[in-house]
């Protein structure tokens, strides 16, 4: 079983930066490791449903972003760590939410980029922008 751990959230200004990361142990049930699998960032606001955020390629190669963050926000993923991390600058307080990384189907990233395409989830960590 894969298990995520996120870590890296808490209070920030709008305008400031956080650094999440998100761990992984484990296998998938298919016998996969982190390296073999594309991961992703969605986060859930305060009433409102969870949303995909940002995803990156097992070769951390190929990103793609929701285009709210575009150009504020940076995935990557460092293999030899099992971690993926996300980068988040000049935030908002529309980015206040809890942040989850998830353990994608596929190897590379999916044109899908709903929760659908992702079968291993972490508990989470709040991020949140006071104006």
């Amino acid at each position: 079983q894969m298990h995520l751990v996120e870590s890296g959230g808490g209070l920030v200004e709008a305008g400031g930066s956080l650094k999440l990361s998100c761990v992984a142990s484990g296998r998938t049930s298919n016998g996969r490791t982190f390296a073999d699998r594309a991961m992703g960032w969605f986060r859930r606001a305060p009433g409102k449903e969870r949303e995909f955020v940002a995803h990156v390629s097992w070769s951390g190669y190929h990103t793609d972003y929701t285009d709210s963050v575009k150009g504020r926000f940076t995935i990557s993923r460092d293999n030899a760590k099992n971690t993926v991390y996300l980068q988040m600058d000049s935030l908002k307080p529309e980015d206040t939410a809890i942040y989850y990384c998830a353990c994608s189907r596929y190897t590379y990233i999916s044109s899908d980029q709903t929760e659908a395409s992702y079968d291993y989830w972490g508990q989470g960590t709040q991020v949140t922008v006071s104006s």
